[in-house]
């Protein structure tokens, strides 16, 4: 019954949040994708826009974002995400339940927390390093600006954006959010994520 007293694999949340996305790939791309193209414009990649366009933008960014927290947090599902976070919100003795849970697991898991979170950030940082060579060291940005398929008062920073909404940004909302349901142990058996 004591879920959180069994041991764990050092990096079971990791690869946890990879089999999560690679069986989901298409709807956290989708929604990356909504999002980059988002800032992108919101970045004059395809010229100036007004103020208002701007902040529509920046609801649908942060829309797109929310969304695959909710969609992780439901596990493949926004409705189950959403009634979650609801039940939480309403529910002061399943938030304590919770913050027990979590409490005790923290503290025997410190380890197993620590290696997941190294291996978040070196994945975050070749991933980082990734986006920025393709920026700075390659001729993209040159070539779409010259093939005028960007706007030239955009600047390097729409290409950066764009690769970072569709990959090390929605990695991170997955990992964060299957960290709060592996830390309060409602994740379901590995197989079903």
């Amino acid at each position: 019954m004591n879920a959180y007293l069994k041991p764990q694999k050092p990096l079971e949340w990791t690869l946890l949040t990879f089999r999560f996305i690679k069986n989901n790939f298409w709807v956290i791309f989708s929604l990356g994708f909504i999002a980059a193209v988002g800032r992108t414009i919101q970045l004059r990649a395809f010229g100036p826009i007004t103020p208002a366009t701007h902040i529509l933008l920046e609801i649908l960014v942060e829309s797109a974002r929310l969304a695959i927290i909710l969609y992780a947090l439901g596990l493949a599902n926004i409705k189950s995400g959403l009634s979650k976070i609801v039940r939480l919100i309403m529910n002061r003795s399943a938030r304590r339940q919770n913050w027990l849970v979590a409490s005790r697991k923290l503290s025997q898991q410190w380890l197993a927390i620590l290696i997941n979170l190294g291996a978040f950030l070196l994945i975050a940082y070749l991933n980082n390093l990734l986006i920025d060579h393709i920026a700075y060291e390659t001729c993209l940005y040159i070539a779409l600006t010259t093939r005028q398929l960007i706007s030239e008062e955009s600047s390097v920073w729409a290409l950066i954006l764009f690769f970072k909404n569709i990959s090390v940004i929605p990695f991170t909302l997955v990992f964060q959010t299957l960290f709060i349901l592996w830390i309060t142990n409602r994740l379901p058996t590995q197989n079903a994520v």
